[in-house]
């Protein structure tokens, strides 16, 4: 977890941080396995159309190696552009 998150909870009782942080961490794993699942849902769904073989074809691998990298790339932009969001917000206060 980051700790500049803990930041405005400096007045909390050490209980209370170590809560929160256990909470945090919680949900940022949340967080990442949605993702994650919503990676796999996504690039299979547009990417696989039958079950002829085990294993992917050619073009299906190719198709969702593409996938996975385009949605990363979204989702790493997405949350920097974000980051920028809430720092120019906090910066206004």
């Amino acid at each position: 977890m980051d700790k500049s998150m803990l930041g405005d909870l400096d007045s909390l009782p050490e209980e209370d941080k170590i809560r929160m942080s256990a909470m945090i961490d919680q949900l940022q794993i949340r967080d990442s396995l949605r993702m994650y699942n919503s990676l796999v849902e996504r690039c299979f769904s547009d990417c696989v159309d039958n079950f002829r073989r085990k294993s992917l074809d050619k073009q299906e691998e190719t198709c969702v190696r593409r996938c996975a990298e385009k949605f990363l790339k979204h989702s790493m932009r997405v949350g920097m552009r974000f980051a920028e969001l809430n720092q120019g917000a906090a910066t206004q206060d």
